[in-house]
């Protein structure tokens, strides 16, 4: 290539070409390379940004200046420096004409790999060169680390090449090379990464912000970390290992008529690395191959589907465009891969009330979890609505898929019937077994693990029947509990105990003898006064102990079980108040919620 002076833009720069060609003497009487300023301060700008490109191009800059002065050729900077405005307008091709204009001034040949910008250049009478990016076919540096059971590789400057390798469940941490890694081995491997990502059509820069890049190349998710934003270079790369179908989950054919027929709220949980994305490969081909439009959200694209599945990213750096469009579209089954922040929830759930079927992965160290990071973020009766299934993946295999319903009743655990509220069942989907219980009480929104009592041998239940029958005679709310064969604790309230034990403890060793067992007595609350009866109720705030006129102005003591909690005077009208948002407040509704006696004793 035959050029006096070779007059270079941002996108030949940060392709990495003219270093190339000048090591190899491709340019026949060279005897001035020009750089216009536009070009330094574009890549200074995106440096200072932390992007990626800014980096690359500087090295480059770095590259030719020795070159040049190895080989004698003048390297000068000159031209007009781009205002606040040009900058502005750099998306418009404000900086590109700024290049062009050092080109016409120096009568020289510009050099590009901007197919637009050649063709402007040409337009205006000026004299270019464009020289089409090429991508690299060969093996990239990284892809040496990898083997066939390899899911991620960790690389780090002064530090071993590390991977984890196994397979899900069982996947281990191991040193993959002697030698720690050089900052410059990392640029290097940086530099080739971003590269080919520009070039390759099956590549893309997902994001990049202050001193990190997150891209997604081919079945390689790559994120790059550098200083300030991590104490050093640091490269990570994650493959999925394997990619399955929905029969090599086997599920059972419960479930999969469920998928089929019912399901379009699911929720794929699990912790990192379980196989959630591999889960939800499987069931967005699951449904194309069911005659289903799918579509994905993603960032970045990992998900391993056909080529008749599109992957969508945020629209303009935000999901919430991308379901605008979706919606147009109306797919049958839109895949959301990674949902993490809260306005991901609110657009899920839009999206699903808007009748499209939704498919979202989510963080969770247990199914449950997935649930709960729906609270606040939408209506509590709205969540059986949005969410129907939830299917919790573990070391590549399904462990528990729940089922949600909306039901008015009386929550587990409590009896009255004015408790009665709207309550979000979570049931075990194979067997119908209640799992929780998601409401409101007071102004708290609670999750309750529903629990099965272990079974008392048959022997301990008939002598509890036993033993509580003669306690009916003292105490019918007797608390009975055995603590050995032959020895039992009953706990009743203070104002029997004179009377259960007799005289001298006469009329308890007769009982004891009785049975054959022995029974230790025990108050039901650890004071010496009198318990007085109360009605307890919530009115706004507030939870009100009422009692009868004759409490008027008497000190009581309010205790939870045998744990104290206040003392307090009875009000001109004949009650106490405790407010719900403070900690003894708290106590009383755990207590409540948790079927526990709350006793009240005038002092």
């Amino acid at each position: 290539m035959k050029i006096n002076k070779l007059v270079v833009d941002t996108s030949i720069i940060i392709d990495g070409k003219i270093s190339e060609m000048l090591e190899k003497d491709e340019f026949e009487g060279l005897e001035d390379i020009i750089i216009p300023l536009a070009v330094l301060d574009e890549l200074q700008a995106q440096a200072s940004r932390g992007r990626e490109p800014g980096f690359v191009g500087l090295d480059e800059i770095k590259k030719i200046r020795k070159i040049c002065e190895d080989k004698k050729i003048d390297l000068r900077f000159t031209g007009e420096r781009p205002s606040l405005e040009d900058i502005k307008l750099a998306k418009g091709g404000r900086l590109d004409a700024l290049i062009r204009d050092v080109a016409k001034s120096e009568n020289g040949t510009l050099v590009t790999a901007d197919y637009v910008q050649g063709l402007v250049a040409e337009a205006e009478g000026v004299k270019v060169e464009y020289i089409a990016p090429e991508v690299k076919a060969e093996e990239l540096t990284f892809e040496k680390y990898f083997t066939p059971d390899t899911m991620s590789v960790h690389l780090k400057e002064k530090v071993v090449p590390m991977a984890k390798r196994g397979k899900p469940g069982e996947f281990k941490l191991q040193k993959i090379a002697k030698e720690p890694l050089t900052r410059e081995e990392l640029q290097k491997m940086v530099y080739e990464i971003v590269e080919t990502a520009r070039k390759s059509e099956d590549s893309f820069i997902e994001a990049e912000r202050d001193g990190g890049v997150i891209i997604q190349m081919g079945i390689y998710r790559i994120a790059i970390a550098r200083p300030p934003f991590s104490d050093g270079f640091e490269i990570t790369i994650v493959r999925p290992i394997i990619k399955l179908s929905l029969e090599d989950y086997k599920m059972s054919d419960k479930l999969i008529k469920r998928l089929e027929e019912k399901a379009e709220g699911i929720l794929i949980a699990g912790p990192p690395g379980s196989g959630k994305t591999t889960f939800a490969s499987s069931l967005a081909e699951f449904y194309f191959n069911r005659g289903k439009i799918v579509k994905t959200l993603e960032s970045p694209r990992d998900l391993q589907v056909g080529p008749e599945i599109t992957q969508y990213g945020p629209l303009a750096g935000d999901f919430a465009k991308t379901a605008d469009l979706l919606l147009l579209v109306r797919p049958d089954y839109s895949i959301f891969d990674e949902i993490r922040q809260a306005d991901h929830f609110k657009m899920f759930a839009d999206m699903r009330l808007a009748g499209v079927g939704m498919v979202g992965v989510v963080h969770a160290s247990e199914a449950i979890d997935a649930v709960q990071r729906f609270i606040g973020k939408i209506e509590l009766g709205m969540i059986p609505h949005v969410i129907d299934t939830v299917i919790f993946i573990k070391d590549g295999e399904i462990k528990n898929v729940y089922d949600l319903v909306l039901t008015v009743k009386v929550p587990t655990g409590m009896t009255e019937a004015d408790l009665t509220r709207p309550v979000v069942e979570v049931r075990d989907f194979e067997n119908g077994k209640l799992c929780y219980e998601i409401y409101t009480y007071g102004e708290e929104n609670v999750v309750v693990p529903i629990k099965e009592k272990e079974a008392e041998p048959a022997v301990r239940q008939l002598a509890k029947q036993r033993v509580k029958q003669i306690m009916d005679k003292y105490d019918p709310d007797a608390e009975i509990d055995f603590i050995s064969d032959d020895r039992v604790k009953v706990v009743v309230d203070n104002d029997v105990i004179a009377r259960l034990i007799g005289k001298n403890g006469t009329n308890i060793t007769e009982i004891e003898k009785k049975l054959g067992i022995h029974i230790d007595v025990e108050p039901r609350v650890p004071s010496t006064g009198a318990e007085v009866s109360f009605n307890i109720s919530e009115i706004g705030n507030s939870i009100v102990f009422q009692f009868e006129p004759r409490m008027k102005g008497k000190r009581v003591d309010i205790y939870v079980d045998s744990d104290y909690l206040l003392s307090a005077t009875v009000g001109k009208k004949n009650e106490v108040k405790v407010s719900k948002s403070s900690g003894i407040g708290k106590e009383i509704l755990k207590g409540i919620l948790g079927k526990k006696r709350i006793r009240v004793l005038s002092v």
